[in-house]
Parts: structure tokens; C-alpha cells; sequence
């Protein structure tokens, strides 16, 4: 499995904001998000090849408990069900952050962290050929697909937010994906690589949660550490 990283650091984002986790970083994604702030997991994928061995040894070196599988798209990332499976066996508790695309098909989870794509992701010319940037709008939204990971019992929807035009795409596909979710369970995380642009974004991105009852979701380890490797 092509793994762009390993780290132990603090989870940034969501519900398990604080919690002490290693993150297993996967490398390679199907979309091409025009502001991925992993690029080197997406846009060139690169990393190193480990089995499932060397990544539960790598793991044991650190005293979390609570592992994140992220990449990139984890569930493209071949043997991530017998990673998952293999992280179950050593009761790790697992959050999977995926863009919700791929199915799910029954993996491993205990926390299931899904962020569609919104339109505010996809591409310019500028950025990359134009094949590509046809794959990720007719990639990026897969209501049926999300119907099924937001079945799971412990599931949160995170989207990101980068002004007013985005609420009503987000409110179509809340409406798209058809079935009930608890607002608390839908959070809205200001855009952002650095401390000055999620300020910019913060005060408007609170209102909007207020009036529906979203959660407001922070990027803890961007204010901590800022936009690097290994954080």
C-alpha cells in the first residue's frame, strides 16, 4: 500500500477535535480538489510502500489509541479493508476520512468523517488538463453513495465552506442524499490554509451554523501548527 505518511499528532477537525490520534496517510485520490492541502497525497501522489506489518509497527510506536485513515481517498488505496480490518483485530478505534464517493462495502470504522465536494473544489484550467477536470465534477457528488456511509451509525458530514453560494449546494445535497440527518451532524469548516483566511471566513460560516443548527467545525492544527507535513 502506497502510504504518504504516518504521524502522531491531535485530531483537527470534527467531532474528535483534540483526541490524540496517528494518522495512516494514504497516497492517490480520484478527484482533484483546486485547493487540496495535500497535494503530495493527491495532485503527484508520493510515498512509500509498506505492508500491513509495517504500518501496525510503525502505529505501536505511539500511545494513541484512536487511528485516522486519510489520504488522498483512502478507500481507493488497494488493501484498505484488510487495513481496517487488521486495526479492528487491535482495537484501535478507526476514523475514515473519504470524500464519500467509493462505497463503503462493509469496512472496518467507528467513525465514518465524509466531506463532499462542493463546486467551490473543482479545478481551473490553469490547474490541470481539462479530462480532469470533466472526472472530478462528474466524480465529486455521489448522493447515492453517501446515502450508504451516512447510514453508519456514527457518521458526520463535514463540508467546506467558502462563502455564501456554497449554503444552498450544500442544503441541495443534505435534500439530494434523502435521508435524515441530525444537523448537529453536519458540520461547516471554513476554507482555508492559514490563520488569516479562516478568520476571514469564521464570523459569516458562525451565523450560518446558528440560524441551522450545523456545527461549527475548526481547523484546530492549521492554528496550532500551520499548513505542514506531519500535523
Amino acid at each position: 500500500m502506497l502510504i504518504s505518511e504516518i504521524f502522531y499528532s491531535i485530531q483537527g477537525e470534527g467531532r474528535l477535535t483534540g483526541v490524540p490520534s496517528v494518522f495512516i496517510r494514504t497516497s492517490g485520490c480520484n478527484l482533484r480538489c483546486k485547493w487540496c492541502d495535500t497535494p503530495y497525497a493527491s495532485w503527484k501522489p508520493e510515498g512509500e510502500n509498506l505492508s500491513i506489518a509495517d504500518i501496525l509497527s510503525k502505529i505501536a510506536a505511539h500511545p494513541a489509541r484512536h487511528i485516522v485513515l486519510t489520504g488522498g481517498e483512502p478507500m481507493i488505496a488497494p488493501g484498505i479493508h484488510e487495513l481496517a480490518d487488521a486495526l479492528r483485530a487491535t482495537n484501535y478505534h478507526i476514523t475514515i476520512e473519504t470524500a464519500g464517493t467509493i462505497p463503503r462495502a462493509g469496512i472496518a470504522c467507528d467513525l465514518a468523517s465524509i466531506s463532499p465536494k462542493l463546486s467551490n473544489s473543482t479545478p481551473s484550467p490553469e490547474q490541470i488538463d481539462a479530462a480532469w477536470i470533466t472526472r472530478h465534477e462528474s466524480t465529486r457528488t455521489r448522493p447515492d453513495i453517501l446515502r450508504d456511509w451516512v447510514s453508519f451509525d456514527a457518521s458526520q458530514l463535514k463540508f467546506v465552506y467558502s462563502g455564501p453560494r456554497d449554503l444552498d449546494e450544500i442544503q441541495k445535497l443534505i435534500s439530494d442524499i434523502g435521508t435524515p440527518i441530525a444537523p448537529s451532524d453536519i458540520l461547516l469548516m471554513p476554507e482555508g490554509i492559514n490563520e488569516k483566511a479562516l478568520a476571514e471566513r469564521q464570523k459569516e460560516l458562525l451565523e450560518i451554523c446558528l440560524v441551522n443548527g450545523y456545527r461549527f467545525c475548526d481547523r484546530l492544527h492549521i492554528r496550532l501548527f500551520g499548513n505542514s507535513k506531519g500535523t
